[in-house]
């Protein structure tokens, strides 16, 4: 992730620049002139976008402001291997079109040095969700291909009862045996190492922080409890022009892309309580959800949540299944919890209770909640249109099940099924 601030009058002319980016609003040219996205074999996902942030003004509320707020253009993308080792070969493949985009942020000029700048830019998440950690994007593409050539052979294949033969001859199809399968790439022992260390120095803060908590739990109650009975209930109304124009950008695959920014509660009590909230949820997304759910929402694919202005606004990025309301819905229905710890410290946030409870329950608040924080994504990309986590799940079962030395006759017809 790369974020600056755009130079005060230049939004309008970067807008209509990013937009030459796109076949359509919301569609990405995998080709474009400026950064061609999908040149780059690692690269999952990617976006543009401008944070314009509408909501300041709610800190007034709080008693707070921030009246010289920066509009932020961020550049993100979730990629295989190294992310430095991608936005170095990003800089190097697309350093024209790079150079016309950031030239309308705050201190880049015609001498400044591309990649420097871009590294001296560069943000971390305190929190990133994988759907699947370890499925590349050629794993995604060849296991698709391998998809599509057995549903054409499947066609072809004399009918037979039993699912083993079915198997077998599928197996033999010439259109089948010409689909390559690369040999998955083994994990490279440094992230390893370091996966190793991180976890060695988790589980030695919980035990060191663990007897601390217990101790500030009775007042971190009291002091929560008071809070959500006395801080204000800023009213969230929805600009209908400006959720036409986000509208427009939506729904024209089955994934869409979601971006969005709000300012935290003034407070030492509540910005502790995000950071905390926030690695408590990285923990669980680092060692616990990696296989297919976060929590039990099953349609997201990446996610990443980012503290901005030295922790003054969080950022939330991510990329799902299905349109904005079922979206919501998934949240609300499947992990209503965890948006409470986490956004519940953000101005606006319908009240909760104990944090986990009511909150986003309340579910036409906690929507135009979102709806009001939600800005436009201005250009996305996606490696693999068209296909769900479902289809990307599905394809490395087929893809397993066809390499399988044999199968019994059960597994046989399980198989097929998934074709």
């Amino acid at each position: 992730m790369v974020a600056a601030p755009v130079e005060p009058g230049h939004e309008a002319d970067l807008r209509a620049l990013l937009a030459t980016m796109n076949l359509s609003p919301g569609v990405a040219d995998p080709l474009n002139a400026l950064v061609p996205f999908g040149r780059f074999e690692s690269l999952h996902v990617a976006r543009f976008v401008i944070l314009e942030d509408e909501t300041v003004g709610d800190l007034a509320a709080h008693g707070g402001s921030f009246p010289y707020a920066p509009t932020y253009l961020v550049f993100l993308g979730d990629c295989d291997g190294s992310p430095a080792a991608q936005l170095d070969a990003i800089e190097r493949s697309a350093r024209p079109g790079l150079r016309k985009i950031f030239a309308h942020c705050v201190g880049f000029s015609d001498q400044t040095d591309l990649g420097a700048w871009m590294r001296s830019h560069a943000v971390r998440p305190s929190t990133a969700y994988v759907n699947w950690v370890g499925r590349t994007v050629t794993q995604v593409r060849e296991e698709q291909r391998l998809h599509a050539a057995l549903l054409s052979a499947l066609v072809s294949v004399a009918p037979s009862s039993d699912p083993v033969a079915t198997w077998r001859a599928l197996k033999l199809s010439p259109d089948v045996q010409r689909v390559t399968l690369s040999p998955p790439q083994r994990t490279p022992i440094a992230w390893l190492v370091g996966r190793l260390a991180r976890l060695f120095a988790d589980i030695v803060l919980l035990i060191v922080l663990f007897p601390l908590l217990l101790l500030y739990l009775p007042f971190f109650l009291i002091i929560l409890r008071w809070r959500e009975g006395a801080e204000p209930m800023v009213p969230q109304p929805v600009d209908s022009q400006k959720r036409a124009a986000i509208a427009a950008y939506e729904d024209h695959e089955v994934t869409n892309s979601f971006t969005a920014i709000g300012s935290l509660k003034p407070g030492f009590f509540r910005l502790t309580l995000a950071i905390f909230a926030l690695w408590s949820l990285e923990l669980t997304c680092r060692y616990l959800y990696v296989r297919g759910r976060l929590a039990r929402v099953g349609t997201i694919h990446f996610a990443r949540w980012v503290f901005m202005d030295g922790h003054r606004r969080l950022l939330f990025a991510s990329n799902y299944d299905g349109g904005l309301d079922s979206y919501m819905d998934d949240f609300i229905n499947k992990a209503g919890f965890g948006l409470n710890a986490v956004f519940s410290n953000g101005v606006g946030y319908p009240r909760t209770k104990w944090l986990l409870w009511d909150g986003a329950t309340n579910e036409e608040a906690f929507k135009a909640f979102l709806k009001r924080h939600q800005v436009l994504t201005e250009v996305w990309y996606r490696a693999y249109p068209g296909l769900t986590t479902f289809d990307l799940s599905r394809n490395s079962r087929i893809r397993a099940g066809y390499q399988r030395a044999s199968l019994s006759e059960a597994e046989a017809a399980r198989w097929l099924a998934l074709i």
